[in-house]
């Protein structure tokens, strides 16, 4: 079973496309800057997913689609 769940997720943005790439694109910053996986610490999507969740993360559409 995922943890965050996908249904939970899922009401803090506007589709799975969003979640993904929101969550993907934090957790490679997350990756980037060192954090996670230290000292048994969650991995860096699941850190990313739990931001989402949380309310810790925020994220804008462009008109084009992409994510700022």
């Amino acid at each position: 079973m995922l943890k965050p769940s996908i249904d939970s997720l899922l009401e803090k943005v506007d589709s799975k496309y969003t979640l993904v790439l929101a969550a993907a694109r934090r957790a490679r910053n997350i990756q980037a800057s060192g954090q996670g996986l230290k000292n048994g610490e969650q991995k860096p999507v699941t850190m990313a997913l739990e931001e989402i969740l949380n309310d810790q993360l925020e994220y804008e559409r462009t008109k084009n689609g992409e994510l700022k």
